[in-house]
């Protein structure tokens, strides 16, 4: 659960704020003075920080705990409330890295809006993005996970550009994990004790990404009713990242080409030159090549942004990773979730390995929360799978097998065979009769539908991915060449 440390001396303030979070998963801390506050931050390590700027401390402004608290922790994400006398000063210390700022009396929905987008911000620069195989997966990191080929040249490029001070372009399509790997290069760079802020270019408007990554001027346009610091402003000295930039307009294209070239830019709506010293890390599922045929994208930004190129290969070319990824997400899932699933069965992992996952990882990430939801056992099993995975061709044996039992050999009376297995001391008796009652059912229901899978399934009340694991437990099979009369 995210943790919120409020610091402000008006206890009407702090109570407000406490109320819009009451219904929210978010465990709030209130703090009345600035050395209560300094404390606080360094007993809780709390996630974002709402900061008043007057304080009604003689000793210390708001900005000054400000600076106590960048010193102590230099990713702090801290977020002013300000009165609007005091607006100047709060973009002040937006310049020296304060998250945002916040004009009383607060807006609740604006509130809600702004500290949500904090709370991200501050899992994307203090989770870690492992590259490696580290057993079995930390609480609080997120890993790149497979051992496949694909996946290791994936691993090795990020180790070998993530030291290095040059712009990177991370290709691939939706859900490969993009994010990952640019939080990876990050947190294995010689900036990740600075700013790492994360923008969508395909999930804001073209009139307003401009403004979210330049900022803008009073007045600069209608609604801009004071002036907005910049994503690059705030991130001086750190790393943006630029997720979907093959979106991106082409006006704003060319102020970051400027940017890139010269390491300066001007606010939407001013006149004043700024400078900002910034690692760009690009993000996209299009071909910019083509967009560049297309005259959609520039080609002097396209050559700017590839200072290294990290192509992130689909799971469908990467199968190998599957089984990985999902009991990745099973102990994952079964943390958040509180679920106690402990394994994933043969016949499931099959029915997982053969999609072909148009959603990549992402999807997969999805079916196995939505699985662990619905899951009635210790045990994933095909029937617990989302629908669309258990429709597929009808599965073929390929290794060699027993044939199915003729009537003689699988009449053998369950009395008879209990009685044997007693006798000679078998053990495990109830496992040996259930797998003969399956063996007679099985080998019946297929003789009778001249071996159609689909209506033996049905007679017996089972799904067909169930069918087939119990083909495969009891080493049964049934011949290519059979007809609808004929069963060996």
């Amino acid at each position: 659960m995210p943790k919120l440390l409020v610091i402000d001396d008006e206890p009407n303030v702090r109570f407000s704020i406490s109320q819009v979070f009451s219904q929210e998963s978010v465990e709030l801390f209130e703090a009345e003075s600035a050395e209560e506050g300094l404390n606080m931050a360094v007993d809780e390590s709390p996630d974002v920080i709402l900061l008043d700027i007057r304080l009604g401390d003689p000793a210390r402004s708001g900005l000054e705990v400000f600076q106590e608290l960048r010193r102590g922790d230099p990713r702090c994400l801290v977020i002013f409330i300000t009165g609007h006398g005091t607006a100047e000063t709060a973009i002040e210390a937006m310049k020296l890295g304060a998250y945002d700022y916040l004009v009383k009396p607060l807006d609740a929905g604006r509130l809600r809006e702004v500290v949500k987008q904090a709370f991200d911000i501050s899992r994307l620069m203090h989770a870690p993005a492992a590259v490696e195989d580290s057993g079995r997966p930390a609480e609080q990191s997120e890993r790149l996970i497979g051992s496949s080929s694909g996946m290791q040249t994936v691993c090795k490029q990020i180790g070998r550009v993530a030291p290095q001070n040059v712009n990177v372009l991370i290709l691939g399509e939706s859900g490969t994990g993009k994010e990952l790997v640019a939080r990876a290069v990050y947190h294995h760079s010689r900036r990740s004790q600075a700013p790492f802020l994360a923008i969508n270019c395909a999930a804001i408007p073209e009139s307003l990404l401009e403004s979210e990554l330049f900022g803008h001027e009073r007045g600069a346009f209608t609604g801009a009713e004071r002036r907005r610091v910049g994503k690059f402003e705030q991130s001086h000295g750190g790393t943006v990242f630029l997720d979907e930039v093959g979106d991106m307009a082409p006006g704003t294209q060319a102020k970051i080409l400027r940017l890139l070239q010269e390491g300066t830019f001007e606010r939407v709506g001013g006149s004043e030159t700024l400078g900002a010293d910034v690692r760009i890390v690009a993000a996209t599922n299009q071909d910019l090549e083509a967009q560049i045929e297309a005259g959609k994208f520039r080609k002097d930004l396209y050559y700017r942004l590839r200072g290294v190129t990290i192509h992130l290969p689909p799971l469908r070319e990467r199968r190998d990773d599957i089984s990985e990824l999902a009991h990745y997400f099973l102990f994952r899932f079964n943390r958040e979730l509180g679920t106690t699933v402990q394994s994933i069965s043969l016949a499931a992992l099959e029915l997982l390995q053969r999609h072909d996952w148009p959603g990549n990882v992402r999807e997969l990430q999805s079916v196995m929360r939505e699985t662990l939801i619905v899951s009635a056992g210790p045990t994933i099993i095909p029937e617990f799978l989302p629908a669309e995975l258990r429709r597929d061709e009808v599965l073929e044996l390929e290794r060699p097998a027993d044939p199915l039992p003729t009537p003689d050999s699988d009449a053998v009376s369950l009395t008879q065979l209990v009685d044997e297995a007693l006798k000679e001391g078998t053990p495990r008796i109830y496992r040996l009769a259930l797998d003969h009652v399956d063996r007679l059912l099985v080998s019946r229901a297929l003789r009778h539908t001249g071996g159609n899978q689909a209506q033996a399934a049905e007679i017996l009340g089972i799904s067909r991915p169930t069918l087939r694991s119990k083909l495969r437990a009891l080493n049964l099979s049934i011949q290519k060449s059979l007809t609808a009369e004929t069963v060996r």
